[in-house]
């Protein structure tokens, strides 16, 4: 990631992750994926655990094209044999320095675990076909794109 420069900008980012028997996607307002290999029932909002990125992983130049409002961000989900893409936005106080989860949020609200917000869908919008894989423990591929 240090040999990046300005021409060689990092657009996407790819997260491997594992469902887990706890996920339940029911939270109204964000969806996470985390590097913990563990989930108790009360995390509603995250759709798998033992993700191999963390935010302070992204490449710098993927973060700084996010740290704009005009900024496109989506995500795609991938397990088993469904998909689900949400889209948001950028803001200029994006960090992405947290070290244990990805956060996107369907509100304006920033922290350091947060890779977008103005989400158009939360965890309780997310397909019940692919909340069911993810349940099962199916892996899971989220693509993550900046489109300035």
């Amino acid at each position: 990631m240090s040999d990046e420069t300005a021409d060689t900008a990092v657009r996407e980012v790819i997260v491997r992750a594992e469902g887990h028997e706890h996920v339940s996607a029911e939270h109204t307002s964000t969806f996470e994926v985390t590097s913990d290999d563990w989930l108790t029932p009360a995390g509603d909002c995250i759709l798998a655990v033992d993700a191999d990125t963390t935010p302070a992983d992204v490449p710098q130049s993927f973060v700084e094209a996010c740290r704009s409002h005009e900024a496109t961000i989506t995500a795609e989900f991938a397990a088993a044999d469904a998909t689900q893409t949400v889209e948001g936005h950028g803001h200029p106080d994006l960090t992405f320095e947290g070290n244990r989860s990805m956060v996107g949020r369907t509100s304006e609200y920033v922290d350091e675990r947060t890779i977008m917000i103005g989400a158009d869908a939360a965890a309780t919008d997310f397909h019940r076909r692919l909340v069911t894989a993810l349940e099962r423990g199916a892996p899971l591929t989220m693509t993550l794109r900046v489109e300035p």
